[in-house]
């Protein structure tokens, strides 16, 4: 007994040990799949165990230091909701959830939709999820916000398809939905019938903002969804002179000896979540119109020029490499920025969801990056999922999510198991119907 008692405590240390151990692991002890889903269960909780109470909708961020700005910790964003809904319902599908718990958590986001400030029906950047009134993303941006409005929608008609053939509860809410999509009236956002789409539009300032949308960039799918509606179709012309400003979208050039065809805006390759967003419901497979004669090769090409770009690391950053690359927009050390594949716009900080959230254009690659940062710990992997940004050259390793940089990688992890986001939003009659308008095949 007594020499039993000697060795309690170190036992206990053992065990303690084993099952720090068994909650995170090494992911050399898990297959792909394993890992894949993994990560994408721990992901799929920022929107559902991190939701706003109220609105049922994706808070804007999660802060597990409980510091934040301005005190906003209800307020919610709508695009990173649109993306957030979309990895709800690939956990509804992997029975994470029931299916009557997720047409709950839908119906309460629809509920909220329905009653939350809308401009010209479009949604702005920004609600209070306590009140559904808009929260300013700037002095001027305190209107619809035609990009985002997008991303959520994006994922309503991913929902619509989920339900329309589902029991008549469910075939309700899926007729609410298409109610929201018939009222945004992206006619209104050309602003006097130019042929462009403009970014805001604010009840005090008006088109104050003044942005014209022209590609490429994230906002390809809001000028498909612009042309798709049955209520307030724009012409194909906006999407060919506005968007691919009469062919001067078409720019071949290289970066990093690897072909790109299309001109960035203000760049020749831009953060990867342009890779992404669009490409979360519309699928890129086979996608081809007369500016791009292949969207996936495209997108997967773009992430190669980022992950070529981290592996030469031009700036000596500490821990670039082969299985740890991919920068975009995310936090930083210096505040949130839009990182880019060069000199000029690279900080030295990897953002997990720029090459995990590319899984379905470059598997293998972002794989090794899953992998690598899994096997980091918990100071990269949290309730969440990974935590939005590090540098190793920093020592910086704050624990803050970001919904706009989680969704992507639940939904693109989905996309590339299954590719159940894809077929859900790309079989809506209405979707078809606006790629073929603007000569999509």
């Amino acid at each position: 007994m007594k020499q039993l008692t000697t060795y309690l405590p170190l036992l206990f240390l053992l065990l303690l040990g084993a099952c720090k151990n068994a909650k995170t692991g090494s992911a050399a002890q898990l297959t792909d799949d394993a890992l894949m889903d993994t990560v994408q269960r721990r992901t799929f909780n920022y929107f559902w165990e991190g939701a706003e109470p109220n609105s049922g909708l994706a808070p804007e961020r999660i802060h597990m230091d409980g510091i934040y700005p301005e005190k906003d910790q209800n307020v919610i964003t709508s695009g990173g909701s649109g993306f957030g809904i979309m990895a709800i319902l690939s956990g509804i599908d992997r029975n994470y959830i029931t299916r009557e718990e997720g047409l709950a958590r839908m119906e309460k986001i629809v509920s909220f939709l329905e009653k939350a400030d809308r401009f010209h029906g479009a949604y702005p950047h920004w609600w209070y999820g306590d009140t559904g009134k808009v929260k300013p993303f700037g002095q001027k941006d305190n209107g619809g916000d035609l990009v985002e409005t997008a991303f959520l929608i994006q994922g309503l008609l991913a929902v619509h398809q989920y339900y329309v053939n589902g029991s008549p509860q469910e075939q309700a809410l899926a007729k609410r939905i298409d109610t929201l999509w018939r009222d945004v009236d992206w006619n209104f956002y050309r602003q006097g019938n130019q042929n462009v789409l403009y970014w805001h539009w604010s009840p005090e300032y008006g088109w104050a903002m003044d942005f014209p949308v022209h590609g490429y960039n994230e906002c390809l799918i809001m000028y498909l969804l612009a042309a798709a509606s049955p209520t307030h179709g724009v012409p194909a012309s906006v999407y060919h002179e506005g968007w691919a400003q009469n062919g001067a979208i078409v720019e071949p050039h290289k970066v990093e000896d690897i072909e790109l065809h299309l001109r960035y805006q203000g760049c020749e390759a831009g953060p990867l979540f342009w890779a992404h967003y669009s490409f979360l419901g519309l699928d890129p497979t086979h996608l081809k119109d007369e500016y791009c004669a292949s969207y996936f090769d495209e997108m997967r090409n773009l992430t190669l020029v980022n992950r070529a770009y981290c592996i030469r690391n031009p700036k000596h950053y500490k821990g670039f490499g082969p299985d740890c690359w991919g920068v975009t927009a995310s936090y930083s050390v210096n505040g949130y920025a839009a990182h880019m594949p060069n000199e000029r716009d690279d900080q030295g900080v990897i953002s997990p969801t720029a090459a995990l959230s590319s899984i379905v254009y470059t598997p293998d690659y972002s794989l090794a990056v899953m992998r690598h940062l899994y096997d980091m710990g918990d100071k990269l992997f949290g309730p969440y999922g990974f935590y939005d940004a590090f540098s190793e050259t920093e020592n910086w390793y704050p624990k803050r999510y970001l919904a706009i940089d989680q969704g992507p990688i639940a939904v693109m992890i989905e996309n590339y198991r299954t590719g159940l986001l894809w077929k859900l939003f790309m079989s809506h009659p209405d979707v078809q119907n606006g790629l073929q308008k603007l000569g999509f095949k």
